[in-house]
């Protein structure tokens, strides 16, 4: 058993939305805690001597014992040793296995878990460490103990090899996460240029995403084109009644009508070219407002009506088409770029350049 199965740690806590408080300081808990630290050290010690066994038990083990003129070492080993150590190796391996059910009992007994057969999934690295040919898993159950401990306060290792260790860690997930995510996007890729239902793909991809496009052009058009109109409004008004005003003076006809009237003529046809601006000016204002209305988050009915349209334009078009696949291959191609950039690689370079 180890301190985190017997006595909930602070983060199960917390999932489990118990609010205990964990005192450290108990006998029981300071019990856990030393069997905890013997785990660590015995599983360390184990390696130790199998790894020293392989050593001594190889070709290279006897050629440098040759060359020290210590081959009576060697062979005292082999003889009175070596057979304690295989013996001692499957003493450990029937305690790996005894103490493993122990704990499961207890986890089942004192529901750690949501459920009973959770242990064996959640301590896999343990259950596969029991095997001779996995023996070196046994270094990541001494490594949680370490980093448990490390959580706790207790410096088991120090910051320096705690964040090189991260380091590495993320190194290796990083690279591994990369060479998925790439695979996958080279195959769809793949998929695109040798599938004859790539153009199927493409149609529902976008028809999967009409109404957020939908959305999307009718908050940009509010966002965008009716601030904008607002803010030109003046200005746009002024020139359609100036327009309307200088159409009014080139129709010559009209100026020459209202020449047969005698002293009256000026003043109705300035009167005119007035009245003329201000309804250009007035109509133009009618046909912005509806444009102006709304916000982004409630676009008006104009900008929705004109961006549901969009969305459901027919992309059986080939110019539409090649388009819509260009956007999908230069997408796929922009995201496998990004996925090959190693974050691991920049930092440790970020890292090198502090310290000059």
């Amino acid at each position: 058993m180890t301190a985190q199965e017997s006595q909930p740690t602070i983060s199960e806590t917390k999932n489990n939305n118990k609010k205990r408080h964990i005192r450290h300081d108990t006998p029981g808990w300071k019990l856990f805690l030393a069997y905890d630290i013997f785990m660590m050290f015995i599983i360390v010690f184990n390696l130790f001597c199998l790894c020293a066994n392989a050593f001594l038990m190889s070709n290279f083990g006897n050629w440098f014992f040759d060359t020290v003129n210590l081959p009576q070492v060697l062979q005292y080993y082999k003889t009175d040793l070596h057979p304690w150590v295989i013996k001692t190796e499957s003493w450990f391996i029937t305690f790996l296995i005894v103490e493993l059910l122990v704990r499961w009992l207890i986890a089942i007994i004192n529901k750690h878990h949501a459920r009973w057969f959770f242990f064996p999934f959640i301590h896999w690295y343990e259950i596969l460490a029991i095997s001779p040919y996995l023996r070196f898993l046994r270094l990541i159950r001494a490594g949680v103990i370490a980093y448990r401990f490390h959580e706790m306060g207790h410096k088991v290792i120090p910051d320096s090899i705690m964040k090189r260790v991260l380091f590495y860690y993320r190194v290796v997930m990083e690279e591994l996460s990369d060479r998925v995510v790439i695979t996958v996007i080279d195959g769809v890729i793949q998929e695109l240029d040798t599938s004859s239902s790539h153009k199927k793909i493409i149609h529902d991809l976008v028809d999967h995403h009409r109404d957020i496009f939908a959305k999307t052009v009718a908050e940009v058009l509010q966002e965008s084109l009716a601030t904008e109109l607002n803010a030109q409004r003046h200005l746009i008004t002024n020139n359609v009644g100036q327009i309307v005003r200088q159409a009014i003076e080139d129709t010559p006809q009209l100026t020459q009508l209202l020449r047969l009237i005698p002293i009256a003529g000026g003043m109705i046809e300035n009167q005119i070219q007035n009245i003329g601006q201000q309804l250009g000016e007035n109509i133009t204002q009618g046909l912005i407002q509806p444009f102006t209305e709304g916000s982004p988050s409630n676009p008006n009915a104009m900008y929705q009506l004109i961006s549901t349209k969009l969305s459901q334009l027919n992309i059986e078009n080939q110019r539409l088409e090649q388009l819509v696949e260009s956007v999908v291959y230069e997408s796929l191609e922009s995201l496998r770029k990004q996925v090959a950039v190693k974050q691991w690689q920049l930092e440790m370079n970020k890292n090198d350049q502090a310290k000059d």
